[in-house]
């Protein structure tokens, strides 16, 4: 398993933007596609976002198309989420995961799709 360390979680003002960053020191991070998922209180995880391993090719879930964008960096060992326009409702834990693959990302889009997780990082938006 990779050892993934989320950060750039915090609390921010309905409206704003916060970039969510998901470190590894795996050094064969280029081959893994890489996911972000969330989990609200009392609600059950879900998928946002998924990124193949050269950042060619992302897929998302229906409601953050057009307010989140993953990227990621293989120099840097670094997937990213950015989070525009925050609803109260993107309030979660944020966990990114990872999974060694050169397939599409279309192909990942639930948890049991990943094999690594990190621990997590707070986003509360406020209203």
């Amino acid at each position: 398993q990779v050892q993934l360390v989320e950060s750039g979680g915090g609390l921010v003002q309905a409206g704003g933007s916060l970039r969510l960053s998901c470190a590894t020191s795996e050094r064969s991070f280029s081959s893994y596609a890489m996911g972000w998922f969330r989990r609200a209180p009392g609600k059950e995880r879900e998928f946002l976002a998924t990124i193949n391993w050269s950042g060619s090719n992302t897929y998302y879930a229906d409601f953050v198309k057009g307010r989140f964008t993953i990227s990621r960096d293989n120099a840097k060992n670094t997937v990213y989420l950015q989070m525009n326009s925050l609803k109260s409702e993107d309030t979660a834990v944020y966990y990114c995961a990872a999974r060694q693959t050169y397939a599409s990302a279309t192909f990942y889009r639930t948890g049991a799709d990943f094999d690594s997780w990190g621990q997590g990082t707070q986003v509360t938006v406020s209203s």
